[in-house]
């Protein structure tokens, strides 16, 4: 005699089947997941950056244009201050003339460009620019 299936229930082969396949796709999922993870401190890492670089422009923008502060010339890269060690910062100050864009200068024609770079600890720069001016009175 032959026995009629009932249509009730999954044979061992499908409940296999959907087994291997939910395995091939979680697996295909956990690597972006795991990339999105360990990348999540990048955005921590640019506020950081750009809060370093604007506070060393807001230092320099407080002197004179002719104090020797803001002397033209370029400074090394070097760890910024506690507790921001494992960040690279340095500043570029250059003589530049009043055209469109501030193109630079070999003389002092009444403008200087500070450049503000840092570096975060994964060798990703950001660089805050500013220009100052000679007012005669």
């Amino acid at each position: 005699m032959v026995e009629v299936m009932n249509g009730r229930g999954f044979t061992l082969i499908e409940t296999i089947v959907v087994i291997v396949l939910a395995g091939i796709i979680l697996a295909s999922m956990v690597v972006p997941f795991t990339t999105g993870i360990l990348q999540s401190t990048k955005p921590e890492m640019v506020a950081t950056a750009m809060y370093l670089a604007h506070q060393q422009m807001e230092a320099l923008m407080q002197f004179n244009y002719c104090q020797p502060s803001l002397a033209t010339g370029t400074t090394a890269m070097a760890p910024a201050p506690a507790p921001f060690s494992n960040y690279q910062w340095g500043w570029t100050i250059s003589y530049v003339t009043g055209a469109v864009g501030f193109p630079s200068s070999a003389t002092d024609v009444g403008y200087k460009k500070i450049v503000v770079t840092v570096a975060d600890p994964q060798g990703s720069t950001y660089t805050v620019s500013s220009v100052v001016t000679r007012f005669s009175n």
